[in-house]
């Protein structure tokens, strides 16, 4: 697997990816139609600009198609959309794409990084060094609800 940075072009797919992780990752978090209003096949504006303006890394298969998604938010050094397809789950692709993430924000300076995590990926975080701050709730435009999400910090330095 290569760690690669996103083109715009590949939005579409890298919505995909995010789609199918929420709902298969997500299925005993959250209810059903949450996840239904949460995961719209069509993608928002904003997501392609997120590729755009962001380190938005992609983890890329031998046969060249993508299998896992993050980014680091640079305005607000957070760890984003962090997402691998279900059948390539458990095979370190979250890991490798947080390792790249974490290399960017030391590159450019970070101390921190936090992330609001579903609470179904918050053991994956704290392999990856992140604790836990406190559990909040999230205001989905998308899923038309309050989430319940689990704020985390790491400290880089």
């Amino acid at each position: 697997m290569r760690i690669r940075l996103a083109l715009p072009e590949e939005a579409e797919t890298c919505w995909t990816i995010r789609n199918q992780a929420i709902r298969h990752g997500c299925r005993h978090s959250y209810d059903a139609a949450i996840i239904a209003a949460w995961t719209p096949e069509q993608m928002p504006a904003s997501y392609r600009c997120a590729i755009a303006e962001h380190p938005f890394f992609v983890a890329e298969c031998p046969d060249n198609r993508l299998a896992a998604t993050g980014f680091l938010d640079l305005s607000t050094a957070s760890v984003e959309a962090v997402f691998t397809l279900p059948h390539y789950s458990g095979q370190g692709l979250g890991s490798l794409i947080m390792d790249a993430i974490k290399r960017e924000a030391r590159e450019r300076g970070f101390d921190q990084l936090t992330l609001s995590s579903t609470p179904n990926a918050r053991s994956f975080y704290e392999k990856q060094g992140f604790t836990l701050v406190r559990e909040s709730r999230y205001s989905s435009a998308l899923a038309q609800a309050e989430l319940r999400c689990l704020e985390m910090l790491l400290t880089l330095r």
